[in-house]
């Protein structure tokens, strides 16, 4: 009894010093917020737990993604985001950046101590003579395009609703008109850089060649962009939208899709499949895409003469069919996405994909499995070709790399489901991938999209042999590894 007793009061006094402990740490980040709110300017402002700002602010898509923070920090100017970094740098306080919040992982941009939100960099600033636009890194790309639609152009951004600027142009960016102009990385002209050391600069490939080749898939590893300006390409309106299947017609959408990708080859067509199952029920929902008011006769005949059960598609703007597919339908879920590259969608490739879903949707439905999703994302071989300039990802162009891929997505509400929600998903994924190379295709060394890996993933399998120098760089620009206070992928 008395050997009872000893353990539980070491049981106890453990706790009440891990209270003690956390209570601590949460004054002195605190206090940093007070630091923060006392330095800047008075147009930027801090919030604490009870401002409906500061749970705007901490509020994220997937509930994996969020924590409570001591207080949110809305900068005004990218001279109180350099305030700010020195204060966070000096005190060691943890932070975190938030430009949509629509990464699934941990910490990657929420956090215990500051939360970053970039709200008020949110204008569009369009350049009819150099055919650019600058955009804040608060936006979300719905309020890009529609703001850009009254000038007749658009830049490339995300594919669907609600992601934000940030993840986007600073990890990759794979989009309907990828096909034409590559990815979001690739239309990158300048970046406004915050650096760890409060310096405020315009990062070019003239001005800073490493800081712009580490920026554009490195994400905030050198600093925190407040701005970027992109590329504009002249924008009519589309055809395209949503079509949904039952599962009875899942087969003859598989051979449409295989009979699409092996036939078509104008770069302004594109097709993104996603196949949900939840609660032993599949839907199939498919985006066809051309960029013009019309499309040519033929290419998606196929697709929209099979029996259907719900239509959306006309011709519209570009904002508008960005809409119709409804990915924020699964916010609030616990999550994890995982990606697979492959060369193309063979009817074999997709028949494995189906049977993937359907094992995987009914094993996530024995825990808190709530919503899971296999997407298809075919592209063009030429996808690649668009940039000579080289970038942190896709830091290989080469052959071997992949050009079409599987998004793997997974939602669950029990958070001690998340060990085994990350196993199985990897699982999978390690699968289709095997069955690619089995199938001769070329991708046992492409590398993984870093929006859309999974937690623990190694650096390597994101950015290869390019990890070496992207460590230099982030050395060089913060010796004092303030942005290491920060989540996220760090070199």
């Amino acid at each position: 009894m008395t050997l009872l007793r000893s353990l539980s009061f070491a049981v106890i006094s453990g706790l009440i010093g891990l209270s003690v402990s956390t209570d601590l740490r949460r004054a002195d980040y605190t206090a940093t917020c007070q630091g923060i709110a006392a330095a800047v300017s008075s147009a930027s402002k801090v919030y604490y737990s009870g401002s409906s700002q500061y749970t705007k602010d901490n509020e994220h898509w997937a509930s994996t993604g969020s924590q409570t923070s001591a207080c949110s920090f809305e900068p005004a100017n990218a001279q109180d985001v350099g305030i700010a970094l020195q204060l966070l740098g000096k005190d060691q306080t943890p932070f975190a950046v938030r430009s949509g919040g629509h990464s699934p992982n941990s910490g990657f941009s929420s956090t215990p101590g500051v939360q970053i939100a970039l709200y008020s960099f949110s204008e569009v600033v369009y350049d009819a003579n150099a055919q650019t636009a600058t955009i804040g890194m608060g936006l979300i790309w719905d309020n890009v395009y529609s703001e850009l639609d009254k000038y007749g152009v658009t830049v490339v951004g995300a594919k669907t609703t609600g992601v934000g600027v940030g993840g986007t142009v600073l990890g990759g960016g794979y989009t309907y008109l990828s096909n034409q102009y590559g990815l979001s990385v690739d239309n990158v002209v300048s970046l406004e850089l915050v650096m760890p050391n409060g310096t405020v600069a315009s990062i070019t490939s003239s001005s800073n060649p490493d800081l712009f080749y580490g920026l554009r898939g490195g994400f905030n590893n050198f600093g925190i962009v407040t701005t970027v300006t992109m590329k504009t390409y002249t924008q009519s309106q589309v055809w395209g939208g949503r079509i949904s299947y039952a599962e009875a017609q899942w087969d003859a959408v598989n051979t449409a899709i295989a009979n699409f990708v092996s036939t078509v080859t104008d770069p302004k067509a594109c097709v993104y499949s996603t196949t949900d199952y939840a609660s032993g029920v599949v839907a199939i929902m498919t985006i066809l895409f051309y960029d013009a008011p019309t499309y040519p006769n033929g290419i998606f005949n196929e697709l929209l003469a099979i029996q259907h059960v719900d239509e959306d598609i006309s011709t519209r703007a570009y904002s508008n069919l960005i809409q119709t597919l409804p990915a924020n339908a699964s916010s609030g879920l616990r999550a994890m996405f995982h990606w697979v590259p492959i060369e193309q969608f063979t009817l074999p490739m997709l028949q494995m994909v189906k049977n993937q879903t359907l094992f995987y949707g009914k094993e996530l439905s024995q825990s808190s499995g709530f919503l899971i999703s296999y997407d298809l994302i075919p592209f063009l071989p030429s996808l690649y070709s668009h940039s000579n300039t080289p970038s942190a990802f896709p830091s290989s162009r080469d052959s071997g790399q992949g050009y079409s891929f599987i998004e793997v997505y997974y939602g669950w509400t029990d958070p001690n489901d998340d060990n085994v929600m990350l196993q199985l998903g990897a699982e999978s994924a390690a699968y289709m991938k095997q069955f690619a190379v089995d199938a001769g295709q070329n991708v046992s060394n492409a590398l993984i999209y870093p929006n859309c890996a999974p937690p623990g993933t190694a650096l390597a399998d994101m950015y290869g042999d390019a990890v070496s120098s992207l460590h230099s760089i982030r050395s060089a620009v913060d010796p004092g590894n303030v942005m290491g206070l920060a989540g996220g992928w760090r070199f």
